[in-house]
């Protein structure tokens, strides 16, 4: 049996992924899952390598993989379930999974949360990205990536090297998909998403989306028409695009669908249609174990 070893994720830093937030609740805080006479937690399995955890982290895994249910839907903890190699190939990452979170010292509660997002059935979502801008495998891949963004939003801007990083580097296999998400309490979010939606209908979005960017601090209409100008748009059309109904009402389809998946802040990231809630940095080392995960399956 192949063992697997716990890494931490390069770069990575603590807490959830930050964001401009509108109001809202937040999640409510999961508790422990307790078994009524359950057999003692396993402390040790053969097909991880737990070399990396310190003795304080070794013991807050095993409580984790003891207390966490299968992802494979049986009522079992993923130890058991790695242990007797149950059919399901989903256990051995996830218990691989928590053990990163281990590493990287998130709490408890941080990690509960995180492995809910990723193995729970009732977060697995939807999301239609046909007429997206897409960056990365055009067709057939293997991770999709999907932004809810604002341009204006500094957190947003923060996560744009790191979400085109992945997409390069993992052109073959993963996709990365944009949805607009201006917040109101940016003045000029909304032109600027309006902006690259005519620049869209040129062909040139990710040229102006990385213009906008860039230039976060310079968003006004004459600084926008000045990017339009720079990437070579017909400008007659692109002042008619980006004062058309039709655009604003793809904004409004596009909030409206990050709404229904509880979207209340950007940046909101989701892999293949899970909410992806580490911070951003970790996002690579997230994209590597699905890919592994796909792999180990096929």
């Amino acid at each position: 049996m192949r063992r697997i070893a716990i890494v931490m994720a390069l770069g990575a830093t603590l807490g959830v992924l930050p964001g401009c937030e509108e109001d809202g609740e937040g999640d409510e805080t999961v508790e422990d899952v307790e078994l009524e006479g359950r057999p003692p937690p396993i402390e040790d399995l053969e097909a991880i390598d737990t070399s990396v955890l310190t003795t304080g982290e070794k013991r807050n895994w095993v409580r984790l993989i003891n207390d966490q249910l299968s992802p494979c839907g049986e009522p079992i903890s993923v130890a058991r379930c790695v242990q007797e190699e149950r059919g399901c190939a989903d256990c051995v990452p996830a218990a691989t999974y928590i053990g990163r979170l281990v590493a990287e010292g998130h709490d408890r509660s941080e990690i509960r949360d995180h492995y809910k997002n990723r193995y729970d059935a009732d977060r697995l979502h939807e999301i239609d990205i046909e007429g997206a801008p897409i960056r990365g495998a055009l067709m057939g891949a293997d991770v999709t990536i999907v932004e809810f963004s604002d341009f204006e939003c500094p957190f947003c801007r923060q996560a744009h090297p790191i979400l085109g990083r992945v997409a390069r580097e993992h052109s073959d296999r993963v996709a990365f998909a944009f949805k607009h998400y201006p917040l109101s309490m940016h003045e000029y979010a909304r032109a600027a998403a309006r902006a690259a939606i005519a620049a869209q209908r040129q062909g040139k979005f990710w040229e102006m989306h990385d213009l906008l960017f860039e230039n976060q601090h310079s968003l006004t209409p004459s600084d926008i028409e000045g990017y339009a100008t720079q990437i070579g748009l017909d400008m007659a059309r692109f002042r008619t695009d980006m004062e058309s109904e039709e655009t604003e009402a793809l904004i409004e389809r596009n909030r409206a669908e990050g709404q229904e998946l509880g979207v209340d802040g950007t940046p909101r990231i989701f892999v293949n249609g899970r909410p992806f809630t580490e911070p951003v940095e970790a996002l690579d080392t997230y994209v590597r174990e699905e890919l592994a995960r796909i792999d180990a399956q096929r």
